[in-house]
């Protein structure tokens, strides 16, 4: 049960920083109205920064100094106007820049969901879902450092920095020389610590996916991490992932208060510097009080920058880092990525024909051997075959979740490859083994096939399915909330609403894999019928392990190994004596076997030549 991935650490990935940028550019210019009105407002809110500065110089050597109280009134004018254009700057700096950061989180998750979806079955099979969750709703965040506040604030930053220091040369070019020199120890000590944390940082969201994706396999697969007493196996594979997490956050936690505590130490310097060589300045002439106070302001609007563009820096690799892995997505190709410049389909009478079709999951190991069959508009095909011969991948093919290698499929005399796939797939309708319902009402997974259904249309098909019969049991009826993969209804419940769900679709194509597995006998009688009544007139295929469900299909393939080893109807196959008569014979025993009572003596029919003692008739599908 443990997952190698929750328990070593992954092969860290660069990021590509081409790729990212190129996102980068889409965004920047996608919203560059709003940054520009961003940038301007910035750069009023820095520039009104420096009035207080200066006004408290002027009170210092003018008004104190000179005793001028006629700048008295003045200054404090300039300094609450200052504080109000400030004010009022900052606001609509988050009003603009926060809220366009938000929407383009926003713009970014609808995107990446969207590609998501639209991506190949198999990449979901090879892919976490607690990886792909990441993707589109952690790594969409890292934006806002992009076109929100994160580049305006790095700007800003550098803006304000530049006047500072060319006004602090200006105050005292020998203390501003002695400042630099300590800063430039700073960040060279800023630059080298954040080379160090950002792989960490970038580890991290790796690692939170991963330790997400195997909670929610577990949450997902309670019942049977219970009947197998995994609980614990599951707490000590989450524990160790827990801990790589917390590993990871111990290691950024002492490493940004490592920087910290250099900061201070930085500050400290900068203040002894200017005690000794500033205070002497002053004492010497060379400086005014009012030159030192602003001096201090000055140093501040320095300093504080820089130790923001530290910070910055490392919110904007990690922005790009997040959209390097979406932009790895959005390159992916879609299984409909050539739609665009196929004819739209209005309708199919359902003639599908494979023409010596081949495929393989892994290069070398064909699933499927060179088959051939035709299925006619309105005619049943039955796959049969033992476990692994390649059925299930067959009817991944013709719901197109896969292209052949080799060959190719045809529906009405033409290459499912050249055709629209959402086109194709509206005339498809799906009952599977593992019927899947959203957390949702009874009503709503029903019209899941066919959005904006009447509550009279669901009713019916419901009936048609004989889900009416537990559905009226339930208080809330078809408003009862089936709960996350429909855990709050029985296998046989379940069933019957992924029925009703195929039957509203209407569809011309219809695929039954063991559709009724998990009926009690009645309710499969019942249901026998009404599917019976929906494959007239529609090109059904049908997956069935008991072959008694499958004796009025207009034929029947036998898969082994691959390959389609018999073909014909019911009682064609039998006559043949084949592999199929080996199938039913076999079945027969056990079907057999399970109506004697334990202990009874019987005598042993001739195989295949009576129904057991109490066995129903089987009608077939």
């Amino acid at each position: 049960m443990t997952s190698p991935a929750a328990t070593t650490a992954p092969t860290k990935k660069k990021v590509n920083y081409s790729n990212a940028w190129a996102e980068t550019r889409q965004l920047l210019h996608k919203y560059r109205g709003k940054l520009a009105i961003g940038m301007s407002l910035m750069l009023v809110n820095r520039l009104v920064g420096f009035v207080l500065p200066y006004t408290t110089k002027l009170l210092i050597d003018e008004v104190i100094g000179k005793h001028r109280a006629d700048l008295l009134v003045p200054l404090a004018m300039a300094g609450a106007g200052a504080t109000v254009v400030q004010a009022i700057t900052s606001f609509a700096l988050s009003q603009v820049i926060s809220i366009a950061g938000q929407r383009a989180i926003t713009d970014l998750r609808r995107s990446v969901q969207a590609r998501v979806l639209r991506l190949p079955v198999s990449f979901f099979d090879s892919t976490q879902s607690g990886i792909l969750i990441q993707r589109v709703m952690s790594d969409a965040e890292g934006v806002r450092n992009l076109v929100g506040t994160g580049i305006v604030q790095l700007v800003g930053s550098l803006f304000t920095a530049s006047i500072a220091l060319g006004v602090l040369f200006w105050l005292n070019w020998k203390l501003t020389t002695a400042t630099l020199l300590v800063l430039g120890v700073f960040g060279g000590v800023m630059a080298y610590a954040f080379k160090k944390l950002r792989p960490v940082f970038r580890e991290r969201s790796k690692i939170y996916a991963e330790v997400s994706g195997r909670l929610g396999q577990a949450l997902g697969g309670a019942r049977v991490v219970k009947v197998y007493t995994a609980e614990k196996r599951e707490e000590v594979v989450f524990t160790k992932g827990a801990n790589r997490l917390f590993r990871n956050i111990a290691s950024t936690i002492t490493g940004t208060s490592a920087v910290t505590t250099f900061g201070t130490i930085f500050i400290g310097a900068v203040g002894v510097l200017m005690t000794v060589i500033g205070g002497r300045d002053v004492l010497a002439g060379q400086m005014t009080q009012g030159d030192w106070v602003m001096y201090v302001f000055f140093i501040a609007l320095v300093t504080i920058p820089v130790m923001q563009l530290a910070s910055i820096g490392t919110q904007i690799t990690e922005a790009f880092a997040g959209l390097d892995r979406i932009r790895d997505i959005m390159q992916t190709p879609t299984e409909d990525a050539g739609d665009a410049d196929r004819a739209p389909i209005a309708d199919v009478r359902g003639d599908i024909e494979f023409d010596h079709v081949w495929f393989e999951y892994r290069e070398g190991l064909p699933v499927l051997k060179d088959v051939t069959f035709s299925a006619k508009e309105g005619t049943t095909t039955a796959l049969v075959g033992s476990s692994g011969s390649g059925k299930s991948t067959l009817i991944s093919l013709i719901m197109a979740f896969a292209r052949p290698l080799k060959g190719r499929i045809t529906v009405d005399d033409r290459d499912l490859g050249s055709m629209r796939i959402r086109d194709y797939r509206r005339q498809l309708g799906v009952v599977l083994q593992d019927n899947f319902l959203f957390d949702g009402t009874i009503a709503d997974n029903i019209a899941f096939s066919r959005p904006g259904a009447t509550l009279d249309e669901i009713r019916a098909v419901a009936r048609v399915a004989h889900c009416e019969e537990f559905i009226s049991q339930f208080p809330d009826g078809f408003d009862t909330v089936v709960g996350e993969r429909g855990v709050k209804l029985s296998g046989g419940q379940r069933q019957r609403v992924a029925i009703a769900r195929a039957i509203l679709a209407d569809p011309r194509i219809l695929i039954l894999d063991e559709a009724t597995s998990s009926l009690d006998s009645e309710a499969e009688h019942h249901i026998r019928e009404g599917l019976r009544a929906l494959r007239r007139g529609r090109t059904t295929f049908v997956i069935a392990h008991r072959l008694s469900t499958i004796t009025s299909s207009d034929q029947i393939l036998v898969l082994e190994g691959g390959a389609i080893v018999e073909r014909g109807t019911h009682s064609e196959l039998l006559a043949a004596n084949g592999r199929y008569r080996q199938l039913y014979d076999k079945q027969y025993q056990i079907e057999r076997d399970q109506f004697v009572n334990p202990g009874e003596d019987f005598t042993p029919e001739e195989p295949g030549t009576a129904a057991p003692v109490g066995a129903r008739p089987a009608s077939g599908l």
